[in-house]
């Protein structure tokens, strides 16, 4: 049985008068971690009444295909790449510092060969299995 909110219900043979939702949330949605996106002055963010406006941040819904198929995808986390962006240079270092690599990674090929196709480029393709993972 779906519920106002969309989300299947179940019901406790136990507590026959409650409804239990299968997974309980504070909140569908998180704020924008963009330093500026309280700054960034669009309609979408002027909230409040007369006389007393302000521009916030904006709020990500986390219900949707992309948080669910893809629940580590940034755009989960910042509305727009802009956000994405203002916030890895502001933080860079202490982003890389978190898996530093210190050697390149590589991956085994066979011989490139010339393509004959009308635009040129190069065959390359992939020799056995990526030893180096990440």
């Amino acid at each position: 049985m779906k519920g106002k909110n969309g989300r299947n219900r179940t019901y406790n043979s136990n507590n026959r008068g409650s409804c239990n939702t299968d997974i309980l949330h504070m909140s569908d949605y998180k704020w924008c971690h963009g330093p500026k996106c309280h700054k960034d002055k669009t309609q979408d963010r002027v909230r409040g009444s007369k006389g007393s406006k302000v521009l916030r941040t904006r709020k990500i819904k986390q219900n949707t295909e992309r948080s669910w198929y893809r629940p580590n995808d940034f755009m989960n986390y910042f509305c727009s790449v802009g956000c994405y962006n203002q916030f890895a240079n502001i933080h860079i270092q202490r982003i890389v510092a978190i898996a530093p690599r210190h050697t390149p990674l590589e991956t085994p090929i066979n011989d490139p060969t010339k393509s004959e196709s009308y635009y040129g480029g190069w065959n390359i393709t992939e020799r056995g299995v990526d030893t180096q993972t990440e």
